[in-house]
C-alpha cells in the first residue's frame, strides 16, 4: 500500500480508504448487511494496508455503524482510523448533538472516533448546526478527547464550501464528491485546492460515481478508452485519474466484493501524483466530453439560479435528469430525486421567471424542471 500526508497532521493514510455503505448484502435487501462476507472484506483490506475507514449514521438502513463496530473486534481497532459523521438533517435542538453522536459511540463501540465529520453539508444545514451549538459541542468534544479531528463532508456549491472553511478554524479534513466528470461541480477542483492550500486533508468521495464510472460505457465511449491502452479497466481510469492529484490525501471507495478490494488495492499501490501522462489525461477529456454530448439539459451546476423563491433544487435536478440520459441510468436517477425532500422538487415551480433571468446558458428553467419531475417523480402507489 502507498501512503499519502493527511493534511496537517503527523500521520499517513492509505492512498485507498474503505467507505462502509456498500456491503455485501442478503437478499438484496439495503439494511441486511451479509456480515461475514463483510467482515472478511474489511479485513482482507486492513490486511493489506488500508488504515481508514469510513461510515455514517444512516449507511446500509442505520447499521452500517454496529457492523463495523463487530468488524474492528480482534485487535483490528488498533490497526486503523474511523470516521463517522452527524446526521445534519436530523437535528433541530442542542441536545440532539449529543443524542446521535452518543448513540454512534456504542454503535462503534469505541470510546474515541478519530475523524468525526458533519454530513453532506449543503445549503442551509451548515447554519442550522451553527444554531444548534456546534462549534460550542465540537471544541468540548475536542478538549474530552472524543473526537480526534473535525471535518465536514459536502453536497453544496463552492461558495458555501469556501464560507464554511473560512468562518470555522478547526477542521482537519474535508470529503468532497470528486471523480472527472464532477471536477467543476459541486466544491470542484477549485474547493480541493482551497482545502488544500488552508492544510486541511482533501478525502475523494464518490470517485467512481456510485459504479457508474466503472460498468461498461454507453456505446462509443468504452471505445476510446480501449484504443488507448488495452486492457485496462474503466474503473482503472478513473481512480488513476485521481491519484494522480497531489492534493488528494486519500481516495475513498466503497467495495463489496473481494475482486473490488484487490483491484483498487493494486491501483494504489501502481500510481501516485503524476502518474498520468498528458496523453492519458487527453483521453479523460475525450471520455469526458463524450458523455456530455449525451445530456439532456446544458446546465453547467454554476448556481446563478439559486435560491430559487420557492425552493426548488435546481442545479441537483437537472444533474439527476442527466444521470438518465449520460449513463443510462434512470433508476439511479430517480433514485436521487426520490431523496430531495418534497419541498425541493420540480413541482415547487411557479414559473416566476426569476432562476431564467440570472441563467448563463438561457434554459427554460420552468418548462425544463417540469419535465424533470415528469420522468423522475416517484410512481402513484397502486389504487
Amino acid at each position: 500500500m502507498r501512503y499519502r500526508k493527511f493534511g496537517s497532521l503527523d500521520w499517513n493514510v492509505s492512498a485507498l480508504g474503505f467507505g462502509i455503505m456498500r456491503m455485501p448484502v442478503i437478499d438484496g435487501e439495503y439494511g441486511r448487511i451479509d456480515e461475514e462476507a463483510g467482515l472478511k472484506l474489511v479485513r482482507e483490506a486492513i490486511d493489506s494496508g488500508v488504515n481508514y475507514l469510513d461510515t455514517a449514521w444512516n449507511y446500509h438502513g442505520e447499521g452500517s455503524e454496529g457492523f463495523l463496530g463487530r468488524v474492528l473486534a480482534d485487535g483490528y481497532r488498533e490497526k486503523v482510523r474511523i470516521a463517522t459523521k452527524m446526521p445534519c438533517w436530523l437535528v433541530e435542538k442542542p441536545d440532539d448533538l449529543d443524542r446521535y453522536f452518543d448513540i454512534q459511540m456504542e454503535r462503534l463501540q469505541v470510546d474515541r472516533i478519530d475523524f468525526y465529520l458533519l454530513h453532506a453539508l449543503q445549503r442551509d444545514w451548515w447554519e442550522r448546526m451553527k444554531e444548534a451549538g456546534f462549534r460550542r459541542w465540537a471544541e468540548k468534544k475536542l478538549a474530552d478527547g472524543v473526537i480526534g479531528n473535525l471535518g465536514f463532508s459536502f453536497h453544496g456549491m463552492f461558495p458555501l464550501f469556501r464560507r464554511i472553511i473560512e468562518e470555522y478554524d478547526l477542521w482537519t479534513m474535508t470529503m468532497v464528491q470528486h471523480n472527472y466528470m464532477d471536477a467543476e461541480r459541486e466544491a470542484g477542483t477549485a474547493g480541493i485546492r482551497l482545502a488544500a492550500d488552508k492544510g486541511l486533508a482533501v478525502v475523494a468521495m464518490e470517485p467512481l460515481r456510485g459504479g457508474q464510472l466503472a460498468k461498461e460505457p454507453p456505446p462509443g465511449i468504452g471505445e476510446i478508452f480501449r484504443k488507448a491502452v488495452p486492457g485496462r479497466s474503466i474503473a482503472e481510469w478513473g481512480l488513476r485519474w485521481l491519484w494522480d492529484q497531489s492534493e488528494i490525501s486519500m481516495v475513498l471507495s466503497g467495495m463489496s466484493a473481494p475482486e473490488q478490494v484487490r483491484e483498487n488495492i493494486r491501483i494504489a499501490c501502481e500510481t501516485g501524483p503524476g502518474c498520468m501522462e498528458d496523453s492519458e489525461k487527453e483521453v479523460i477529456e475525450a471520455v469526458k466530453l463524450a458523455y456530455e454530448e449525451r445530456a439532456g439539459i446544458g446546465c453547467t451546476f454554476c448556481g446563478y439560479c439559486l435560491p430559487c423563491p420557492m425552493g426548488a433544487a435546481i442545479p441537483w435536478i437537472f444533474e439527476y435528469y442527466n444521470i438518465s440520459s449520460m449513463y443510462d441510468d434512470i433508476r439511479r436517477a430517480r433514485g436521487h430525486y426520490a431523496m430531495l425532500d418534497q419541498s425541493n422538487r420540480g413541482d415547487v415551480c411557479t414559473s416566476c421567471g426569476r432562476c431564467v433571468e440570472h441563467c448563463p446558458q438561457h434554459l427554460d428553467i420552468p418548462s425544463l424542471l417540469a419535465e424533470c419531475h415528469s420522468l423522475l417523480k416517484p410512481a402513484d402507489p397502486p389504487v
